[in-house]
C-alpha cells in the first residue's frame, strides 16, 4: 500500500479488532464511523504493540490535524537547539521519530559547536552545522562573516522543514530566510513575552503550547513539535540516542585496563554541574564514597575540567582515607559517554552526564534541588531520584540560582548520605532481581 492511500471506517476497525483491545478502546474507535482517516504506510508496518499502545489516539489525533505536514512533500528538515550540552541530547528521539515515519528525510541538525558530540554519529542525524559561541568576541566584520558562511551552508540545503526547539530569536530569523514549507516552534503561556508576540508566531507555520500549571518532561516538550504536524511518537521510539563511536570505546577500555576497573563493577560518580547551585556538598559525596568502598564497590570520579569543578573534586578526594580512581578532564563527551555505559550505575545531579547516562542504559540516581525532575528527570532508564521531601523544601522546584539567589540550594546541600545511598542500593538491588 503506498505511503498516504486513505483507509476506510471498516478497513481500519477490522485492523485494530485483531489487536487485543479492550471493549471501551474499540467503543471509542467506533466514535469516528463517520469520517475517512489517512495513515501513513509506516503506521500500519509496526508491531501490534505500537497500535495498542496508540492506535485509537492515532486515529484521533490524526483527524484532529487538519494542518499536519504532507511528509512525501518533505526531502530535507533542520532542527535548532541553541543550548547546552543535555537539552541537545534531549532532541535525540526527534531526530529517530521523523526518520522512522519519513525514512527518505534528510534531517540535519543546528547547535552550539560546543555541543555537537551530542548529535555527531547519531544514525538519523544527515549533517551538523554549529555556531560558535565564540562568535560573539569577534568584531563585527568577522561575526558577520561567519554567520553569512553559515547561512550561506544551510540555504543551500533547501529545507522543507524547521523545528526550532528554543526561544532562541536567531531561529524565528533564520526560518524567515530559509523559508522552507513547514516551520514549527514552541508558544509559550506568558513565560517568554517575545515568543508570544505576533512577529514570532508570524515566523513559523505552526506553533504549539506548553502546559499552563503543570510540568512536562523536555523530550515530551521537544516531540510535541512533530506531534503539531502529525507525526505522533510511539514508546519505543522516544528513546536518547548518543554515539559514542569506536575511538572512545578503545580510550576508554585502554583507561579501564590502566586502572584495573572492570565493566559493570563500578559505580560512576559525577559530582559537579556548569551551575554550583545545582551540585551537592563535596563533604557529602566524599562520605557517599567511603560508604560505598565498605560495600567493596569501586568508583570511578569524572567531572569537566574547569578550575571550579577541578576543586570540587579535590575536595572531596582530600576526604577519603583510599585513592579512587579519578578521570577528571581527561575524557572527551563521547569518551564520557562510552566510560558511563560501562558502569554499574550512575550517580550524579541535574547534568548533562546525568542525561548521557540515561542515554547509555546505565541505572542512575539522580540528585535534584532547585531544577524539577519531571522537567529534566532521568529519561528512559531504571532509574532513582532523590529530592527533599522536607516541609521546610516546599518551595522546590524554583528554578532559582540557589535560595535568595545565593549560589546555594538549601533543599538540596542538606539531602542526606543515608538518602542517597539507600536509594543506590535500592537501584542496585532492582537490578539484580531483575
Amino acid at each position: 500500500m503506498s505511503a498516504g492511500k486513505t483507509l476506510n471506517r471498516t478497513r481500519l476497525y477490522h485492523f485494530c479488532n485483531t489487536l487485543p483491545l479492550s471493549a471501551e478502546t474499540l467503543a471509542m474507535a467506533r466514535c469516528f464511523e463517520t469520517y475517512r482517516l489517512s495513515v501513513a504506510v509506516h503506521f500500519m508496518s509496526m508491531s501490534h504493540s505500537y497500535f495498542n499502545l496508540g492506535s485509537v489516539k492515532f486515529c484521533y489525533l490524526l483527524d484532529m490535524t487538519p494542518d499536519a505536514a504532507d511528509l512525501s512533500q518533505i526531502k530535507r528538515a533542520l532542527v535548532v537547539k541553541l543550548r547546552h550540552h543535555g537539552d541537545v541530547l534531549l532532541t535525540s528521539p526527534v531526530f529517530q521519530v521523523l526518520k522512522n515515519h519519513a525514512p527518505s528525510i534528510e534531517i540535519d541538525a543546528l547547535v552550539y559547536h560546543d555541543t555537537r558530540e551530542m548529535l555527531t554519529e547519531h544514525p538519523a542525524v544527515s549533517e551538523v552545522f554549529t555556531i560558535d559561541r565564540e562568535w560573539k568576541n569577534l568584531n563585527v566584520f568577522a561575526q558577520g562573516a561567519r554567520e553569512w558562511k553559515l547561512l550561506k551552508q544551510l540555504r543551500m540545503r533547501r529545507y522543507d522543514l524547521v523545528l526550532h526547539l528554543t526561544e532562541h530569536p536567531r531561529g524565528a530569523w533564520l526560518t524567515r530566510m530559509l523559508k522552507p514549507r513547514y516551520s514549527v516552534a514552541q508558544r509559550a503561556m506568558g513565560i517568554n513575552e517575545g515568543r508570544d508576540s505576533k512577529w514570532w508566531k508570524s515566523s513559523f507555520t505552526h506553533t504549539y503550547p506548553s502546559p499552563r500549571a503543570t510540568f512536562r518532561h523536555t523530550v515530551e516538550s521537544n516531540l510535541d513539535a512533530l506531534r503539531r504536524i502529525g507525526v505522533y511518537p510511539g514508546m519505543q521510539e522516544k528513546k536518547l540516542v548518543l554515539v559514542p563511536g569506536k575511538a572512545a570505546d578503545e580510550k576508554v577500555a585502554a583507561l579501564m585496563t590502566k586502572h584495573g576497573v572492570e565493566a559493570k563493577k563500578f559505580i560512576h560518580i559525577h559530582p559537579t554541574s556548569r551551575w554550583f547551585f545545582k551540585t551537592w556538598p563535596a563533604e557529602r559525596f566524599a562520605a557517599l564514597i567511603l560508604e560505598l568502598g565498605r560495600g567493596g564497590f569501586k568508583v570511578v570520579l569524572t567531572a569537566a575540567p574547569t578550575q571550579d569543578e577541578r576543586a570540587m573534586i579535590a575536595a572531596i578526594k582530600t576526604e577519603l582515607k583510599a585513592p579512587v580512581v579519578d578521570l577528571t578532564g581527561s575524557l572527551s563527551l563521547k569518551e564520557l559517554a562510552a566510560l558511563t555505559r560501562q558502569a554499574r550505575a550512575f550517580v550524579g545531579v541535574d547534568s548533562a552526564p546525568m542525561h548521557m547516562a540515561a542515554a547509555m542504559q546505565t541505572p542512575t540516581v539522580a540528585l535534584f534541588g532547585p531544577s524539577g525532575e519531571a522537567h529534566w528527570g532521568p529519561w528512559g532508564v531504571v532509574h532513582r531520584i532523590v529530592a527533599s521531601q522536607d516541609p521546610r523544601h516546599t518551595c522546590r522546584p524554583c528554578g532559582n540560582d540557589g535560595c535568595g539567589g545565593s549560589k546555594v540550594s538549601e533543599c538540596l546541600t542538606e539531602l542526606p548520605v543515608s538518602q542517597v545511598l539507600a536509594a543506590l542500593n535500592e537501584l542496585l538491588a532492582t537490578e539484580v532481581t531483575a
